[in-house]
């Protein structure tokens, strides 16, 4: 036949003219695909604005470090101008501050409450706050002179609270990875179905198609082209709906909390825009191979 060899004249016609432009199985690819991105896109988001939280608590405490004095607080003003006067001189320091008795007592009301603590109940210690340079400090080398000035004197770099964050952030970007492969190839089978419903819808056609020489690569490509399209159109729309919803989320929010603007910089907005190509890339790859499987066990 005059495209039995390689598709030309009749694959220049449009695909809908070999897959119906609607129907179930149009729904189903569409509606699936906008479901998919929808998750998708609202579990990367979730992923990277928890990830970005964790490292912006990693990196304030990597470059913060807690001085300990032996003595209570409001009880060391002595002690206290003198550990900060050796600071001052210390490299490594940007700046350095007391902190208030206050302050110390602020820290523990999520875990005693919103009240007054009565005085001598609890004698909470004399802290300094030390802000480090770009270049950093030594934590140890700092301790031993602070204790050669005051003894019992502690100085805490927070290397025991920044190990968990940063692997934190590490699991959690994993974690989203992991889940939004997850979603692609859910969605990817269920748009695979979807292909191989229609096919069998249509198996008189492509016998049809077959007996005047069309070949199965062409077939093939007809049906693949027009549910990749389906399953475009229904990823932006889910992605969109997603976003639309990110955009939704209170921005002004008491603290430091996770959905506090998401804090998504703009390449995340990038990533999340490109969402739709990924999930339709994954569903022409699977909706190819099932295609093609299927015209392979129909011959």
């Amino acid at each position: 036949m005059w495209f039995a060899r390689s598709g030309k004249g009749f694959g220049r016609r449009p695909s809908a003219r070999v897959v119906p432009p609607n129907g179930m199985s149009a729904w189903l690819t569409a509606g699936a695909a906008a479901a998919i991105a929808f998750l998708a896109t609202f579990i990367l988001a979730i992923g990277l604005a928890a990830g970005h939280v964790a490292d912006r608590w990693s990196e304030e405490l990597s470059r913060s470090v807690t001085i300990r004095l032996p003595v209570p607080a409001g009880e060391a003003e002595t002690e206290m101008a003198r550990i900060l006067q050796v600071l001052r001189t210390t490299a490594g320091v940007a700046r350095a501050r007391a902190i208030p008795p206050d302050e110390l007592e602020a820290y523990l009301e999520p875990w005693l409450g919103d009240q007054t603590l009565p005085e001598g109940i609890i004698d909470l210690p004399a802290m300094i706050e030390v802000i480090e340079t770009p270049a950093g400090l030594d934590p140890v080398g700092l301790e031993k002179r602070l204790q050669a000035e005051l003894p019992g004197t502690v100085v805490d770099d927070h290397a025991r609270w920044r190990r968990p964050l940063v692997q934190m952030a590490a699991r959690l970007r994993l974690i989203a990875a992991l889940a939004v492969a997850l979603t692609a190839a859910a969605g990817a089978l269920m748009v695979a179905f979807s292909a191989m419903a229609a096919l069998s819808a249509n198996d008189e056609v492509i016998h049809v198609l077959r007996l005047i020489g069309a070949e199965d690569g062409y077939i093939a490509r007809a049906f693949v082209g027009r549910q990749s399209l389906r399953a475009l159109a229904g990823a932006l729309i889910g992605n969109l709906l997603a976003i639309a919803a990110l955009l939704w989320l209170p921005t002004e929010m008491p603290g430091e909390t996770l959905i506090a603007g998401l804090a998504l910089r703009p390449t995340d907005w990038l990533l999340l825009l490109l969402v739709p190509l990924f999930l339709t890339m994954i569903a022409w790859l699977a909706t190819r191979l099932a295609v093609r499987r299927h015209l392979k066990e129909h011959v």
